[in-house]
This record gives C-alpha cells, structure tokens and sequence, in this order.
C-alpha cells in the first residue's frame, strides 16, 4: 500500500501541469509491468490496476477532460460519449392528427400508436381529427421527444382591394335617366306578345313551346321619344330564380294578368318578388278583348295580395289592355313614363361603370359573352371589368339585335364580349382602373371564399368531434361496474359487426343511381335546371347525380366523363355536332336535347323510372264466393271441393287464385280442377256455378272468396314531384 501512495503523488505532481502533453510524459514515467487503463474524465481519473486490491482507484484531478488508453507502449485518444440530445417539437393549439406527425417528421401511425392506450378511440380517429394539448404532449413524451410551443406569428393583415360601388354624394352629377321595366305574370297570359306589340317584332312565335325561358332585355323607343328598358322574365314555375333576378334589378314592374284567368300562382309569386325588392307595380290586365274577360275581378282578385289599385283607393295604376290587337298599349307606356318621373331616377354618365348581369352564354365565335344592364358611368371599348370571380377588358359590345355599339351608358342593355370566364348571372360589374387592379379583386375574392369555407369545414369538425367525444363518453360509463375481462368482452360483442368481412366493391356500384351532365345555352338556365333538381327527394329509390354542369355545347368532354360514370348528358337550348353524336353512339352514351324545361325534366323522371325495378301488379279477373262445401273421393283419398257461384268477371283454370276469409289471405296457388256440373271447362263466366278444387288440402267453409287474377310486370315510377 505504501508503495502505491509512492505512485499515486508521483502521478499527482506529474499530472499538475495544464497542458496534455505533460499528462502524457507523466504517465509515461510510471514504470508498471501491468498493463492499465486510465479514464480521465472532467475533474476525475479512475485507475483500473489489476494487481490493485479491488480493481479499481478513483481520485479527483483538475482540468482533464479525454480518455486515454496505454496498452504495449502505445497511447490513443478516443471520443466521449455524447450525451443523447431529445428532439424539440415545435407545437400550437389546435393540431390536428396530420399536423403533429408532420411536426415530429413521422407518418400518421405513428401518432396512432402513441394514442393507443389512452381514453381517445383511435378506431375512429380522422387525419383531420383537432387533438387537444394533453393528448399533443403525451405523443411527444411517448416518441422520446420534447416539445416547445411555436413562436405566434403574427400574420399581417390582407389588405382589402375588393372592388365596390362608389357612393354619388354629389346630386349635380347626376342625370336623369330612362326607367328599366320587369314584365312579370304567369305563363301564357301575354307579357312577351305584349312586348312584341311595343317593339312590333315576334319574339313570342320564336319562342320554344310558346313560353320565355330567359330574361330578355329590350330597349324599347315610344312614339314620344321617351327610352324604356324592358326585361321578359320567364313566367313559368320552374324559372322563379329568373323573376327574382329580373326583380331586384329593375325601377319598375309591370304585372300582366289575363283578364279571362285571374290571379294565378305565379302572378303572387311574382308580386313578392316586387315587395321583397321595394319596386312599385303597374297593372295590366290583358285580354280585355275576350268576351269571358271580367277586369273587376281581377282587381277584386289582387286585394287579397295587398295589391290595391286606384279605383279602389291605392296607388297602383291599372291598365285594361288587349297586347295581340295592341289596343291601349300607348296609355300604358305614358303610365310608365309618368311614374318614372315622378320615381326621379338619376344616374352618373360619367363615372366608373357599375351594372348588372342579366343573362350569360358562351358564343362559338365570341367566346364567354354576358348581358347586362348598365346603371351608372358610360362603359366603351376597352374598360376593364370585374364581376364574381371573372374579368374582362372590353373588346366588342352589342345591342339586343346585334348591332355593334361604340357606347352604352345608365340603363341601356348591352351584350359585353372579353371575358376571360364565364362569370354567373345576377353578378354585379365594376370598371377598376387596369388589368393588374382586377387580378388583384379576383385574388381577394378567392381569398376570402377560401376563409369562409375553411370557417365552415372548421365548424363541422369540431361539431364532429363533440358529438364522437359525446358518444364514446356516454359507450364510457356504460362499462364502468365492468371489470377489465368483462369491460373488453362486451366492447367485443358491441363491435363485432364492424370486424366482418368487407363488402365488395360491387356493393356500392349495386346501388341505383342516374349520373347526369347538365349542358344549357345561357347561365340562368343552367342556374334554372339546377334548382329544380335541388328539390330531388327519391333518393332512397335512385340516387340522382350531376357530376358536371356547364354554359355552352356538348364537347368530347362531356361524352367522356359521361362514359367514365355510365350518365347520360341533357342538353338544353345546345346542339350536338355529328361528330359529337357519332362519339356518343361508339361510347354508347345518351344524348338528350330540349328547348322547353318540363319537357327536359319529364324526360328525366321517365328515365329516373327506367332504372327502378319491374313489380308485379295484380289484376283480377274474376271474383266468385263458396255456397256450399263436399268432398270427392280420388284414389284413397277424400278431396274437399268448393261450390261456387262466379259474381263477378271470369275464372281462369290456368290463371292464379287466392282464397280469401274474412279479410285475410289463407292460399295463393293453381286450382287443380274447374268443373262446370260434371264437366271440366277451361272457363267459367259471371252467374254460373262451379266446383274448385286447390293444389293444397284446405277446410272451406261457406262464405268464402276466391279470386282468379293474372300478375304483370310493371315498370315502376319515381316518387319525384318537380311541382308542375
């Protein structure tokens, strides 16, 4: 033992200088005959000595910090070990599954396996399932990590560059301008004929099925020199998306009713647009030329509808006129014009373009073209316009007989061709000042649909989620007196159903459904279409699907995408060239064109009909009661055999009978014999007597019915009402 305190302070006073080198010398003057190894670590050195009692001998040193190793003479430096650093996780509130293993840089499962054994149903978990901040933790303890909350960014504001409509605070720019009328009514009672004798042209004769399917925008120059604008909004059922337009864009409407018909559903239909839209009404009853027609009681009629008129102390002009024969058609023009002015309806000429689109198609050789009615500023070749999420730098305007124009100002009707999209109808326009001013509207725009609809999604998450923590608390403590065996025993049994084998792909497929491709000339016949198929309601019979709608002609497109669902594609008021119809035949998809909107729609529903199954459907053919019962020895065997009396019709021998007692059906079946006296007779006709005898041994008893029917397949029709 002294001889080791002898070394230890030769090593200590060797060991002493700061540097390396010296540490090495020092240990190197150690003349040990064993081999040693040495590991000095910061402030200690531990000697393992093998002829030291125990091994080993540690003793602080100062400033040594490296492993050194002496075998045979020679010295090496090895690395220490690292201490293994947790990796930081930045995290925030409200991560969803997908955040958080984007975050730790892992996949999904990973996520999922570290919630496998906490209260959180991971069976139902969803990537965009919102984890709350216990749940965040516990992953990143569980994976060996650490985590830190992510810095608040402080996102800088969008700044709004939304076109809007300028106030016109200054009275002394504004100029009168002529009114725009809405002729509103039901259909067939003659607001488009009523127009035709205005402008003397015959818009109504060229009209598909006798009625208006869009918006026309007319204007109309009087005898006076006075400008109307005249907007024909459809009056039948289907198109009251079209009124309502046709209502909030106009000064004045005026209400037809057929003096020979009355009020009808969409005359009040069309006097709530007014009311909803605060536009005054003039009355004009047409027809007054027919000799049923009674004017008094179409007034009377309106007065239910709040609809009161001069002679009985409102203020709602009326005029009786006949729009074929054209008789007082200049009194009801000279009323409009009168109200116009008495309304003082202004407008900025010289302003930025504001105005409204009525109708929008898309043009072969146009391109996207949209009608609009101007209604302040004078818009011209070249102005750059913004409308819903499409642009246009004017390149060419016409009037409503395609004429060129060079200029439209406040209530002039105009067809705008230069869009760069099909914007939709009811849109507002707005002249900015250049091209790079609309791209940036359009980018605001679709920034703040984009904030809406993530608004929307997040709303129905979380409700999602409340609803799931809801059931699975409530599946919870339905299993709290259970121990652990009888806890997962009866969670077994409760979702057993859920681990069967997985249905086939087919099952889905087997479904009943109609694929559709909505094709129409204009964008309110589309809009048109699409809301009456809005109101399908036979899903549980056929499932009804639009997987694509659009302005303009069937393309290659379509025919494809409607081979790709097995749809078919309905074209309104849109041809199908013959190379289209040659691509459909080959692809073996259906084609379907119309012009008037119920037809297109009876044709759906028949179709809708055509994919249900066939049911059979029983007629009877004859009806006969049992009068008195015997049975007949066959063989060795007694058969019972009814006699009866036929009431009604005939009885068939190879044709179907049921056995009818007191309401209730006791056989249906084949008779085995029909017997007329002692004969047996293919047929047996009203008020004769017979005998029967079934397939199947059965007490008759007096009384009872038996009818012969024969079963047919029908083909079953929708449950779908479209309302007209």
């Amino acid at each position: 033992m002294c001889r080791l305190v002898m070394m230890m302070r030769r090593l200590l006073v060797r060991l002493k200088p700061a540097t390396w080198k010296q540490c090495i010398q020092g240990i190197h003057t150690l003349r040990w005959r064993d081999t040693y190894d040495m590991w000095l670590r910061p402030g200690l050195v531990v000697l393992q000595q093998s002829w030291i009692p125990g091994g080993i001998i540690k003793f602080r040193l100062p400033f040594i910090r490296h492993l050194v190793t002496k075998k045979k003479d020679k010295y090496k430096i090895a690395p220490v070990k690292q201490k293994q650093v947790k990796k930081e996780v930045e995290i925030k509130q409200r991560m969803t599954v997908f955040e958080l293993a984007e975050a730790m840089d892992k996949d999904t499962d990973h996520v999922y396996e570290a919630l496998l054994h906490t209260n959180i149903d991971v069976d139902s978990l969803e990537q965009d399932f919102i984890l709350e901040e216990k749940w965040i933790k516990e992953v990143i303890k569980k994976s060996g990590m650490k985590f830190k909350w992510a810095k608040l960014s402080e996102e800088k504001v969008k700044e709004n560059k939304d076109a809007v409509r300028r106030p016109h605070s200054d009275p002394t720019v504004l100029v009168p301008r002529s009114p725009v009328v809405t002729i509103m009514g039901h259909v067939d009672h003659g607001k488009t004929t009523l127009l035709d004798s205005l402008r003397k042209t015959q818009v109504a004769a060229m009209e598909a099925g006798g009625i208006t399917q869009h918006i026309g925008a007319f204007l109309v120059y009087l005898p006076s020199g006075e400008k109307i604008t005249f907007l024909d909004t459809p009056g039948h059922a289907a198109f009251s998306a079209m009124r309502a337009r046709g209502a909030n864009v106009t000064d004045i409407v005026i209400l037809v009713v057929a003096a020979d018909d009355g009020v009808m559903k969409q005359t009040t239909e069309s006097i709530q647009h007014a009311k909803n839209s605060n536009v005054p009404i003039i009355l004009a009853i047409n027809k007054c030329d027919k000799p049923e027609a009674n004017h008094e009681k179409v007034k009377k009629e309106l007065l239910a509808y709040d609809v009161i008129c001069e002679e009985y102390g409102g203020d709602v002009q009326s005029i009786n006129v006949s729009a074929l024969k054209g008789d007082n058609l200049m009194a009801l023009a000279e009323a409009t014009v009168a109200l116009s002015e008495v309304l003082e309806l202004r407008a900025d000429c010289a302003g930025p373009v504001e105005g409204i689109i009525i109708e929008c198609r898309n043009d072969k050789g146009k391109g996207p073209v949209t009608t609009a009615i101007i209604q302040h500023g004078t818009l011209t070749k070249g102005c750059v316009l913004v409308a819903g999420h499409s642009w246009a730098k004017v390149r060419l305007m016409f009037d409503e007989n395609n004429k060129p124009m060079k200029t439209a100002g406040p209530s002039t009707p105009v067809e705008i061709v230069g869009w760069k999209e099909l914007p939709s109808a009811g849109d507002d326009i707005l002249e900015v000042e250049s091209e790079q001013m609309a791209r940036e509207v359009l980018d605001w725009r679709k920034y703040v649909e984009t904030q809406e609809k993530n608004k929307q999604d997040l709303e129905v998450i979380e409700a999602k989620q409340k609803e799931h923590h809801e059931l699975y608390k409530k599946e919870r403590e339905s299993y709290s007196s259970l121990n652990w065996r009888q806890r997962k025993s009866a969670m077994y049994k409760a979702n057993k159903h859920l681990m069967a084998a997985r249905p086939k792909e087919s099952t889905e497929m087997d479904e009943l459904s109609l694929p559709i491709i909505v094709k129409g000339d204009v964008d309110g016949s589309v809009e048109t279409i699409l809301n009456i198929l809005d109101g399908y309601d036979a899903d549980e019979q056929c499932k009804l699907k639009v997987i694509h709608f659009g302005v303009g002609e069937i393309s290659e497109n379509d025919i494809a995408s409607a081979e790709i669902f097995s749809g078919l594609v309905y074209g309104f008021n849109v041809n199908a060239s013959k190379e289209i119809q040659q691509l459909a035949t080959k692809k073996r998809v259906k084609i379907k064109l119309h012009r008037v909107i119920y037809k297109l729609i009876d044709d759906l529903k028949d179709e809708l009909s055509g994919k249900l199954a066939l049911v059979l459907e029983e007629n009877i053919t004859g009806e006969a009661s049992v009068l008195a019962v015997f049975h007949v020895t066959v063989g060795k065997r007694k058969v019972p055999v009814a006699g009866c009396r036929v009431q009604k019709g005939q009885l068939h021998r190879k044709m179907k009978f049921k056995l009818i007692r007191d309401g209730h059906i006791l056989w249906k079946g084949f008779i085995t014999s029909l017997k007329h006296l002692k004969d047996d007779v293919p047929v047996v006709k009203t008020g004769m007597e017979c005998g029967i005898s079934l397939d199947k041994e059965i007490d008759f008893k007096l009384g009872d019915e038996i009818i012969c029917y024969e079963e047919k397949e029908i083909q079953q029709n929708i449950s779908w009402d479209p309302g007209f």
